[in-house]
Order: C-alpha cells, then structure tokens, then sequence
C-alpha cells in the first residue's frame, strides 16, 4: 500500500472509531480527519513533530501555486462544513467547529493577502528550522536514517523552492525591510564548512544507538557524508549567495506594513491573526499608551521603595550599567534560570489540579542563532519522541542579559507559562488530532505574561530588583502595543521605536535593538502578548467576583487550558460556562 492510501485508509479507520462515539457527528468527525491527514502530507515536517512518521523522508512543497492549492481545499472544507446542522453537535464538538471554521477561514485569508512572498523574519526561517532537524527526528531503526538522508538530499532542491519565491517576492517589492537583514547571514554562514564531520548535520552519524546494526554505521556515514557534502552544504552556500546578492540589495528601505502593496489592510488582517479579535491599530496605539501610563507608576512606587536617588531615566541606566545585576559566565545564567525553574515547580500544586507528564529541560540557544535572538524561548517536544520540552536560555552577550528579569523570563518560557501550557494541550484526550496542535498566538502569549504575574502568587519577585524586571517585561509588552502599531500603521521610524522602548523599559540596548527588529520583521505578532494577559485577567476578576469565596484559582486555571490553545472570543464564551456552571453546583 502506498504512503497516500495508507493515510486514507488510516484517516477513515480512525473518522470511523471516533464517529462510533455517541453524540459525535459523523460528517463533522469525518472532514476533521480528511484535513488533518491533507495537512500531515502537504507539511512532512509538521507530520514528524506530530508523531506521524509516514513521511519522514520527505520536505514540503513551496511556490504560489502550491499555496493556491491549499487555499482552494481550505475553501471547499468550509462550503462543507456550512453544510453541517450544529445545533445538532454536542457542546464539545461545537467548540470545535468553532475553531475549525476559524482556522479554515484563517488559511484562506493568508493565501489573500498573499503572507507566503514573506516566509522569515530575523530569527526564524525555514533554513533555521531544518539546522534542528537532527535533533527533532526518530533515528533509532536504519529505516529512520534512510528517511534522514533522503532529508538531506532533498534540502538544495528545498533551498530552490525557496530562492525562487523569494526572487518573484523581491520583484514584486514584498520583502524583509533591509534595515533589519544585518547578521542574517550568520545562520546560513554556520552551516557552510568544509569538513563534513564538523556540520551539526553529522551528528547522528558520530554515535549510532544500540538498535542501528554495527554493519550499516559505514555504509549510513558514508551516505549521510554524502548528501550533506552534495546537496546540504550547497544548499546553504545557494542561500547565502542569494541573499548577499540579491534578496538584501533589493530589500526594501521601508520598515512598515503600511508599505507593503498590500497596505493597511495587510496589517489590520495581522492584528486580527494574531489578536483572535478586532480591534483597530488606533484602539491597539491608544491602549497601550494607557496601560504604558499605569505600569510606570507602579515602576516608580519600586524605585521610590529602594530610596532612589535620581530621575527614571537615571535608574535604567543605573540597571543598564552595574555589574551586579549581569551574569559573568554561561554557566552563572543557567544556573540561575534552573533554580527560579526548579522553585516554581514545587508552587504548582498551589495554582493547578491538572499538570503535564512531560518534563522540560533548561539549555542555551544555539550558538548559530543566538545573536539576533530573543533572551529565550520555549522549544516543544516532538509528540511520541524521547524528548522533553526545552526552556532555552539566550548566553550570547552577557552584557546584555540582566539577571532582575530572570524570573519574570522563566515563568514565562517554561512554567508556569509555555511549558505547562503547551504540554497539556499535547497531552489532552478525546478532542481531535488539531486541537493539540493549534497555536493561537494571544491565548499562548497570553498565558505567558499572565504566568509572569502569578509568581507575585507564589512568592516570587521578593526582590525589589526583580520586582522591577517583572515590571519591565510587562511595560515591554505594553510597549508592543504602541511600537508595533506605530511602526506599521503610523508612521514610525525604527530611531522612533527603539527610543520609546529605552526611555519607558530597563531592556538592555541590545535586546531593544533585537526586539524592534524583530517587531519590523513579524507585523502584529507583538500584540498578542498584551491583548491575551488583559483578556485573562478579564476573565478572573468576572469569576472572583461572581463566585466570592467560592473561586478556586486552580480550577479557573483548569478552565482556561482544559481546552487548549483557543481564539479569545471562544475562550471567554467557555469561562462564562464554567461560571454558570459553578454557580450551579453551589446552589
């Protein structure tokens, strides 16, 4: 049997099983399937982090036509599913049609506005991603490394792909602003060596596992060699030619969306990406000024608490410049962002019922990666495989990297923030294969700054310093609101966005540079962080207020992540449920 008739005959056994199930509707159950299995073949490598390894040996399709493709299923799936009677659907399922019809609508939407001609942005790209390849794949039978190496083979031709897009992109004006492409060269420039054996792309073939027979680690070196000396390797080297040659010299000198062909309406399609609602830019510029406004008081009553001497201005770079607050070694930063971890750990059970099996580990961002990076991220596990979540940890610059917002960084990233989050959508049961692999950015994001505050619940930020750092990230994500909208929709200069983030917040300089750049590249991204926290704090005075003593934080936490990752409108509807609900089982 073929890869495409498996998937059918799979996709229709498991419709089937799931479709026995009473109060489920077939037809619904059915169309879930048929588009999960369309997405596991169009994206192989979304295929292997989601635990389905039928097409590992394979790399996507890239080119406009290919998105047309897809765009054109998309739209039939919703023809079908505005045939589907929900008020015949239990209350479940119609949680899902809701975001299935939205996550629909959203990929017809892209195609629209035409988001493909830009497919990176300073530190993400599809040549990034596939340097993570060796670390994100089964390599544990001699079938797994054939699948790795044809991988390989296939990246020039990938690399292609891309480079052809790219030129029609740069044709047609919809590109990267080029004020932000300086170092971009680093991450393809890493891969480029002369010596195999030095390439992050051997690693698998250094030491084989016990179940690779000793009679195939010649022969699987030497292919591996091979493919990444004929195809990896120059597939890089293409990359990198192009964008020194043309892509950059012919990036654009403007840096907002506003810009773009597409224009305003490109960006307020971004906001509402991003966002799950609507909301103006001007509404977005005008709130985050007020929440700017309210978040530096509170930042002057810490300064005011430590006796001060010297204006705001003067207390960030007083933060900016003493040695105290910078770590000295690589080493020192992880460590210290281990212990915050490790402590949070143990203030779970105050705050959940419900916790993830998968443990996360703490580890450095890539060296390739780290100097146009953030100060760390969260890195999910690959579904079924060996591998924890990783909470990485930013150790280039030091300098840069002050250790009073290292609380507020770590319960973000990994808990109880991205880790805690993310692992128990991927751990959750009975729902269909999407749900545990949507992202929407506000409620992630959300999560993340609100899980900053709930360390003020479990004793952490007793530090005046760190206090301040808290403060500071959350005026950085107020911050976003105002930078973002500014840049693409009225008319700010980076000089204009980086001044406001310096003057307002205690970023170092480098991370402001980094930041503002990252805002250029990714319109409408930043926004989500804000507009997500203020939505769930929303959401927990509404319940604290309307329950009194009968509110239980750790089952309000429950209610908002039982369901995974959920546009804000559907999020507040299923909060409200769980209000009545409680008020129910009290009277």
């Amino acid at each position: 049997m073929n890869c495409k008739k498996y998937v059918l005959a799979f996709g229709l056994l498991l419709a089937l099983t799931q479709c026995s199930r009473p109060g489920k509707s077939t037809q619904l159950y059915a169309l879930f399937e048929e588009v999960w299995n369309f997405r596991l073949e169009e994206n192989p490598l979304f295929a292997t982090a989601a635990g389905y390894h039928q097409f590992d040996d394979r790399l996507p399709l890239i080119g406009v036509k290919n998105e047309e493709r897809r765009a054109n299923f998309s739209r039939e799936v919703l023809q079908r599913l505005a045939r589907i009677d929900t008020q015949t659907l239990n209350v479940q399922d119609q949680v899902s049609y809701e975001i299935f019809w939205r996550l629909q609508e959203e990929r017809v939407a892209a195609f629209e506005h035409e988001t493909y001609w830009i497919p990176f942005n300073v530190d993400s790209g599809f040549h990034i991603s596939f340097a993570r390849l060796p670390r994100r794949v089964p390599l544990s039978t001699v079938q797994d490394y054939e699948n790795y190496v044809a991988r390989l083979r296939g990246f020039s031709a990938y690399v292609d792909q891309h480079i052809d897009l790219l030129r029609e992109a740069y044709q047609k004006s919809v590109t990267l602003p080029r004020i932000v492409m300086e170092g971009y060269e680093v991450p393809i420039e890493s891969h480029i060596v002369g010596d195999v054996e030095e390439s992050i792309f051997y690693v698998p073939f250094v030491e084989f596992p016990p179940s690779i027979p000793a009679t195939e680690h010649a022969r699987l070196k030497e292919v591996g060699a091979r493919a990444i000396r004929e195809h990896v390797v120059p597939g890089y080297q293409a990359f990198l030619d192009f964008m020194v040659n043309e892509y950059i010299p012919n990036a654009r000198s403007t840096v907002g969306a506003s810009d773009l062909p597409m224009g305003l309406k490109y960006y307020a399609y971004l906001i509402r990406h991003f966002t799950t609602v609507d909301i103006s830019a001007e509404e977005i510029h005008r709130l985050g000024l007020q929440e700017v406004e309210r978040i530096r008081s509170e930042m002057m009553d810490v300064i005011e608490e430590l006796k001060f001497s010297g204006s705001f201005a003067d207390f960030l770079k007083f933060l900016r410049t003493d040695e105290r607050f910078y770590p000295k070694t690589p080493d020192q930063l992880l460590k210290e962002a281990s212990f915050i971890a490790k402590r949070m750990d143990g203030k779970l059970p105050l705050l959940f019922k419900t916790l993830p099996r998968l443990p996360y580990g703490i580890v450095p961002v890539p060296h390739d990666l780290a100097p146009k990076y953030t100060g760390g991220r969260y890195i999910r596990a690959p579904l079924g495989s060996n591998q924890p979540g990783y909470y990485w940890v930013n150790t280039y610059a030091l300098e840069s990297r002050p250790l009073y917002v290292l609380e507020a960084l770590t319960l973000h990233e990994s808990v109880p923030g991205h880790h805690l989050q993310n692992a128990l959508q991927q751990e959750l049961q009975g729902l269909p294969n999407f749900r545990r692999f949507t992202n929407f950015t506000a409620f992630g994001e959300g999560w993340g700054l609100y899980s900053e505050r709930l360390g003020l619940e479990a004793g952490f930020y007793r530090d005046p310093y760190s206090n301040f750092g808290r403060l500071t990230y959350e005026m950085w994500r107020a911050c976003r609101l105002v930078v973002d909208s500014g840049l693409h929709a009225l008319g700010w200069s980076r000089d204009q966005a980086m001044d406001f983030l310096a003057e307002n917040t205690a970023l170092s300089l480098h991370e402001i540079r980094t930041e503002t750049d990252r805002y250029i590249a990714w319109p409408g991204q930043a926004l989500a962080y804000k507009i997500g926290e203020l939505k769930i704090l929303e959401l927990r005075r509404r319940a604290e207020e309307t329950l009194g003593e009968k509110f239980d934080v750790r089952e309000f936490h429950d209610a908002v992540l039982e369901n995974g990752s959920l546009p804000l409108p559907v999020l507040e509807t299923q909060i409200e449920k769980y209000i009545r609900n409680k008020q129910g089982a009290l009277y």
